[in-house]
């Protein structure tokens, strides 16, 4: 932030980031009992991904941050991302090899 510019998050938006975290750990918790084959850990990666972005921007308000720290924030999720699609490919093509 730059000095001089403090934005005040109303008590309401982190209650509806919380309560959406909360839905969607249920949901993580829900896929795991149902038997989707290999999506179960697409589906799984893909509410982690969307509870880590919540997140990042709200818990640790890079959304009402000046953008270099968009920018730092922005290459480290690319490259967890880009971690996240390797470790994909491998698991889902151990079948094919193995």
């Amino acid at each position: 932030m730059s000095a001089g510019h403090e934005h005040v998050v109303p008590l309401r938006v982190y209650l509806g980031v919380f309560a959406a975290l909360l839905v969607l750990t249920g949901t993580t918790t829900a896929v795991a009992f149902i038997d989707l084959g290999r999506m179960n850990v697409v589906i799984m990666l893909a509410i982690a991904v969307t509870k880590a972005t919540l997140v990042i921007l709200y818990f640790m308000h890079v959304r009402y941050s000046d953008r270099l720290t968009w920018v730092v924030v922005g290459s480290g999720f690319v490259w967890l991302l880009i971690l996240i699609g390797f470790t994909m490919s491998d698991v889902l093509t151990r079948q094919i090899l193995g």
